[in-house]
């Protein structure tokens, strides 16, 4: 079983290959608005590596957001018609519970004009509902939990590790889509914020 894992909703553009339960070929690229220009020939190389086609693809795993408006957008759409032209499954996860992977920690991901999207997570769970917040709100909060994300937004380091292997460590978190057409993204606030700049 071969699964291609996606992941376009933030500064990265993450990519996956699983073979059964094993992770055996990934990329994790900063290309923040470029993602749409470096998918394609990131996936190419990425499947050359490890001598597979798009034809030895049996499901796609994606991203649903919250994240960039149009980033969570360039992922899915190459999913869909990728996973409905060739019949094939569909799962989703959600961004922030790909950033956190199974670690117990506050995610934070820029959701521009001073604002984050956050969550708490403990072993790919929500333990505070995913939200948007002022990032002076995040950076009062007096938690014992570590920061993952854009943490240079709320007084903390950036931490952006291992997001192609969250995906393997997730398996049990994805979400089989029932109807590929019908995934849509997730955002947590008007459409209109997200042209701000």
């Amino acid at each position: 079983m071969i699964t291609l894992c996606m992941d376009t909703s933030t500064k990265y553009l993450v990519l996956a290959l699983i073979r059964d339960h094993e992770l055996i070929a990934n990329v994790e690229k900063e290309c923040w608005k470029r993602q749409s220009e470096e998918i394609f020939p990131c996936l190419e190389e990425m499947m050359h590596s490890v001598s597979l086609t798009s034809d030895d693809i049996d499901q796609v795993v994606i991203t649903e957001g919250p994240g960039s408006y149009t980033g969570v957008r360039i992922a899915m759409t190459i999913a869909k018609v990728f996973t409905v032209m060739g019949n094939k499954p569909l799962y989703t996860i959600g961004t922030l519970q790909l950033m956190a992977g199974k670690n117990h920690a506050r995610v934070v991901l820029d959701a521009r004009g001073s604002r984050v999207y956050t969550a708490v997570l403990k072993d790919g769970k929500y333990e505070e509902e995913p939200s948007v917040k002022a990032c002076e709100e995040v950076m009062k909060l007096n938690e014992d939990v570590p920061v993952i994300g854009d943490g240079s937004l709320v007084g903390k380091e950036d931490n952006w590790n291992g997001l192609a292997k969250h995906f393997l460590g997730l398996e049990d978190c994805w979400v089989r889509a029932e109807n590929a057409n019908l995934v849509t993204p997730e955002y947590l606030k008007s459409s209109e914020a997200y042209f701000v700049r």
